[in-house]
């Protein structure tokens, strides 16, 4: 699927690559496409097929993929879950969710909003560089995983008494973007795609982003066609 048609199936993409940060209101949220819940190759054939390819053609995956994967990272794949949270697709401890995925587009910048599953636009302009590498810099789709320390509940009935503890909090959310990143790796095996998980530029991705104290950015995941 070229460019032109991939914007015709989504009309929400109407803000072009390179577009300056001036524009920014211009992006529109998208409304992905319903996940597809079936479909690709079994676990064990993904497991098998799994791997990382950083060789990553700039070719626009099409809305559905986008929703699918976005869905598999970390969409909600039940209404109710612990802590009177719906449930995800990957585990976090106490139910915190404390991991967002904001999704970095040629055009801009988005925060993927699972229970709605939409994209929220934050920012205009093409960061996707920011991923850290160069040939990330053209992929499709780059992930930027980024904690949100606030979401650790240290209120009354929190069976986790360390939870308020930076350092337990570091290994928590560390572990909880790994969880995403491997749901990223089993899908991109099952589709057919290309995947990269790696560090990135935390401290110009975190200006830029216009993240709170309470906000670090992680680690970036590059997904596209393989070139």
């Amino acid at each position: 699927m070229d460019r032109r048609t991939f914007l015709k199936t989504m009309p929400a993409f109407t803000v072009l690559a390179g577009t300056a940060s001036s524009f920014a209101n211009d992006l529109q949220p998208i409304a992905l496409p319903k996940a597809q819940t079936e479909g690709g190759k079994s676990v064990l054939a993904a497991l098998w097929d799994r791997r990382t390819n950083r060789n990553i053609s700039s070719q626009q995956i099409p809305p559905q993929v986008l929703s699918n994967l976005l869905w598999a990272a970390f969409g909600v794949n039940r209404e109710n879950a612990s802590f009177g949270k719906p449930g995800r697709t990957a585990a976090s401890a106490s139910n915190s969710q404390e991991i967002d995925l904001y999704v970095a587009l040629p055009e801009g910048v988005y925060l993927y909003e699972a229970i709605p599953h939409r994209l929220k636009p934050v920012v205009a302009g093409d960061f996707r560089a920011r991923s850290g590498r160069r040939a990330a810099a053209t992929a499709p789709v780059n992930i930027f995983y980024i904690v949100d320390r606030t979401r650790y509940d240290q209120g009354p009935g929190q069976p986790d008494r360390n939870i308020g503890d930076p350092e337990v909090q570091k290994s928590y959310y560390y572990v909880a973007t790994g969880l995403i990143a491997a749901n990223v790796f089993l899908f991109a095996a099952s589709q057919g795609l290309a995947a990269w998980f790696h560090n990135c530029d935390r401290q110009n991705t975190a200006k830029e982003l216009k993240l709170r104290p309470e906000q670090s950015v992680l680690f970036a995941q590059t997904v596209g066609y393989p070139a």
